[in-house]
Order: C-alpha cells, then sequence, then structure tokens
C-alpha cells in the first residue's frame, strides 16, 4: 500500500527518530523543572542532562491524571495558581484559551500552530489543503472542537463549527456548504447520516470522517461505509492532544511524532515488554504544558511490524480498557500498586493478578502468580505478603510463565452483583 505523508517525519527511519526523541528529553525535564511549579516539585534533584534514554525517563516518576487533579484543587483552594503550577503560561497573549475537563481539569492553550498537533492525523484521514471540513466536536468548555479546528487551519481547511446537537441544521449546512468531510464522535456522525435519509436530502460530498471521544466499533465503521463515507479515528486528551491515529491500512494506530510513549504495569512505573498490554504513559514534547511521564489511564499494548503505509512510527492497538482498577474488598480499598508492591518483593515472580470472587460482603480474592522456579514455601511467604500490604487475607496460586492472560488487568473483580 502506498500513500502520502502528512511531512517526513512519518517515513524517517525508526533510529533516526528514537535518536531524536532521546536527543529532546534532557531538554524537557529541564523546561519542566523551570518553567512548571509542579514538575520542579515532582522533579526536585533529578539532573536533566542525565535523562537521555528510555532507561532513564523510567527512573522518573509516573503523574496520574488523579494526581494532577488533586493538585490543581489544591492550589486553587490556596488561591493560586488554576492549573495547579503545571502549565509554562500563564493568562494573556500567549494563552488565547483556557478549557475544562471533567473533574474539574482546566488545561492552557497556547498560541503555537497546531498547538494539539491534530494536523497529522486530520490528514491521514484523507484531508487535504482547500477543502471545508464539518467540525461537530464540542466547542463549549472542553477543548475538542479548537483541537481539530486549530489541526485544520494548520493542514490549510476551513471550517464549519458545527457543535453538538440541532441534526436538521447540521444536515442543511452539510447540503449546502458541501463539506469534504466530518470531524467528531462517530456516534453523532450516524445520528447525521440518519437524519439526512430521513430529511430526503443527499449529502454527496460526505465522504470522509475522522472520529474521536469513544469507541468506533468495526460495525459502525462498516455502517459508515455503506453510507459512502470512509471513516478514521484518533486517539487524543485534553491534557496531551494527539497520541496516536489511524492510517488507510487499519492496522493498529500509529503514534503522533510530538510525544514519547511508554507502556506500563499498572499501579506502577515499569514498561512492560513488547506486546504486553499496560497502561499508556506519555510525555509530551509540548514546552508550554510540559508533561512528564504522564498517565493516561488507558490501556493498550505494542503492535509489532511498521505500518504499511510506510508511516515507521510504532503502532498501538488502540484503546483496550482503563489502567485504573481498584476494588473495594470487604471495606478496604486495593489498588494496582498494591499488587505490584507484592510481587516486588519475590524475584521468582514474573506477573500477579489478584482475583476477587463470591458475592459482595462475602467475597475472597486469590492471587495469581507466574512464578519461574518456585522455591518450597513460596506461598505462604506471598501470602504474608497480602496481608501485610493490604490488611486483607488471600490465597496464593502459581502458575507457570505465561500463565495469566495479556489483557493488562492486574486485579480481575469476578464477583456477583446479584
Amino acid at each position: 500500500m502506498t500513500t502520502t505523508h502528512y511531512d517526513t517525519l512519518e517515513s524517517r527511519h525508526s533510529d533516526q527518530r528514537e535518536v531524536g526523541l532521546m536527543a529532546a528529553l534532557p531538554g524537557l525535564v529541564a523546561n519542566a523543572q523551570k518553567n512548571s511549579l509542579a514538575f520542579a516539585a515532582i522533579l526536585a534533584g533529578v539532573d536533566a542532562g542525565a535523562i537521555t534514554s528510555r532507561t532513564a525517563l523510567a527512573q522518573l516518576p509516573v503523574t496520574r491524571k488523579h494526581e494532577l487533579l488533586e493538585r490543581q484543587q489544591a492550589v486553587r483552594q490556596a488561591g493560586g495558581d488554576p492549573f495547579g503550577g503545571y502549565s509554562a503560561l500563564s493568562y494573556g497573549a500567549h494563552m488565547p484559551h483556557v478549557f475544562a475537563s471533567p473533574g474539574t481539569i482546566y488545561e492552557p492553550e497556547g498560541t503555537r500552530k497546531d498547538y494539539w498537533r491534530m494536523a497529522r492525523a486530520i490528514y491521514a484521514a484523507g484531508f487535504r489543503p482547500g477543502q471545508l471540513i464539518h467540525n461537530s466536536f464540542s466547542y463549549h468548555f472542553v477543548p475538542a472542537g479548537s483541537m481539530m479546528e486549530t489541526g485544520a487551519h494548520a493542514l490549510g481547511c476551513t471550517v464549519f463549527p458545527g457543535g453538538t446537537g440541532q441534526t436538521e441544521q447540521q444536515v442543511q449546512a452539510m447540503a449546502e456548504l458541501r463539506p469534504a468531510g466530518y470531524i467528531g464522535t462517530p456516534s453523532f456522525l450516524k445520528l447525521i447520516v440518519e437524519k439526512a435519509i430521513e430529511m430526503k436530502v443527499a449529502l454527496p460530498t460526505l465522504t470522509r470522517a475522522l472520529v474521536s471521544g469513544e469507541a468506533f466499533p468495526p460495525s459502525l465503521c462498516d455502517w459508515l461505509g455503506k453510507h459512502g463515507i470512509a471513516g478514521y479515528q484518533c486517539y487524543a486528551t485534553a491534557d496531551l492532544g494527539l497520541i496516536a491515529y489511524e492510517t488507510q491500512a487499519r492496522e493498529g494506530l500509529v503514534l503522533d511524532e510530538g510525544v514519547i510513549v511508554e507502556i506500563v504495569r499498572p499501579g506502577t512505573g515499569d514498561p512492560v515488554a513488547e506486546g504486553e498490554v499496560g497502561e499508556l504513559v506519555v510525555t509530551t514534547l509540548n514546552p508550554d504544558y510540559p508533561l512528564i511521564r504522564f498517565g493516561t489511564g488507558d490501556l493498550s499494548a505494542v503492535l509489532p511490524g511498521a505500518c504499511p503505509t510506510g508511516r515507521t512510527n510504532t503502532r498501538i492497538k488502540g484503546w483496550m480498557g482503563r489502567a485504573d482498577q481498584t476494588v473495594k474488598i470487604r471495606g478496604m480499598f486495593v489498588h494496582p500498586g498494591q499488587v505490584a508492591t507484592i510481587a516486588r518483593r519475590f524475584p521468582e515472580v514474573l506477573k500477579a493478578r489478584l482475583v476477587v470472587s463470591g458475592e459482595m460482603a462475602s467475597d475472597s480474592m486469590t492471587l495469581r502468580v507466574e512464578a519461574s522456579q518456585p522455591p518450597a514455601g513460596l506461598e505462604q511467604r506471598i501470602g504474608e505478603a497480602i496481608r501485610d500490604i493490604t490488611k486483607l487475607r488471600g490465597t496464593v496460586e502459581l502458575l507457570a510463565p505465561g500463565g495469566l492472560p495479556n489483557d493488562g488487568k492486574v486485579i480481575e473483580d469476578a464477583r456477583s452483583y446479584k
């Protein structure tokens, strides 16, 4: 399969990309320490000049979304920076917009061209300079509408800011303005197409779409295809901007050129082996909002091999669930980090998974562990560690290496909720 790319970064040799990303790390860390009060504290004592490899990066702490929220709330309540010290920007000409995500988490938008780096995904979905794009992401509170609009403008496209709702008016605008395609959630595009059919209004120019913000199952992709629309998805967050995007190959999502992505074992900052499911942790090259090792809370895995379109960056399998698997057992919260702490106490343990079974208020937990050449008494010692760390009793089941599913689950809640 052949295709043109948004720029030459997409097709550079993977070694060249890795050298460039690692060369950028010391500057990223130094900028965060200097211009972000939050990261000045998080990375206190870190020698920025020594962070020149993925191994060194993996030694830095992971900042997870709930920690960012908690810090923002605490600093705001004390009358300080509404961004909790994470932003390197302040109000004024260099910050044209502030957006809000549920929590509430506030995100700054800077003035750099294609601030959220969405143009690459828009191009991969088939849009080209000089076209009109119908943008049905929200422009209210959340950054989604602006993320896509700034990317479209960077690509050289005109944007109709359709926003959400008012499906009849959306259909009318599409029929009269004749956009090259749609950007928004896949479910809302389906509603628009259904409304157009109901109104007996043809939308002949609506042939492509970039969708995000919710699941895009193959069944819906096929449904759109039957109505003449080639839909592609991208993975982005309000904190980080674009992380990965789909190509015409439809084989996973290709990582954006402006991020460094690690996949770690949930509840830890420890990178997993390639192909193993874990939590996506992202370091962004954005100096205005310099998030270093930001835990997305989303599960994914690296897809081996290169994209058939000639893009050489790493591919991931897409969204595979949530990494935050905290459960409440007999009145006590147990979280993935505790499971990881237990596993680290025993060199023989390769991987661990806590299975909670039974019924609520009458539940039990079993720690299933992959162990290489387990010595006598290992089960008892692990059982003691379970009680020490979780304050709960649990049984231990030893498995051979490879005995646990590769699905990213560290805690499996198999209880009956009848």
